[in-house]
């Protein structure tokens, strides 16, 4: 059935189970364990939702890795944009350049 574990198996598994929470505890553990696997593919799934969408607002803005996408001032390097940059791309709106600090 599962690979190596049989029936008999998995009626021992069960039973201890059983044992151990209770008769009462296991519709809550259930719907517990539910909703954990199902907010987990939730997140999986927003989280290709929000790359596809990024992905599709670089190509809008230009197609390239255009430099104030990364935070990144005429020939310097530097981390990710900041926070108010991303969330304003997000919605839609223009992105405020990143102050140069010459």
């Amino acid at each position: 059935m599962f690979g190596s574990i049989g029936f008999t198996e998995l009626i021992l598994i069960l039973v201890i189970v059983l044992i151990i929470f209770g008769a009462g505890k296991l519709p809550q553990l259930g719907e517990g364990l539910g909703k954990a696997i199902k907010g987990f593919k939730k997140s999986v799934h927003e989280a290709d939702a929000i790359e596809a969408e990024a992905q599709a607002l670089n190509q809008a803005q230009g197609g390239g890795s255009a430099p104030a996408q990364t935070g990144q001032v005429a020939g310097q390097v530097s981390g990710p944009a900041p926070v108010a940059e991303v969330a304003a791309a997000e919605q839609g709106a223009a992105a405020v350049p990143p102050a140069s600090k010459a």
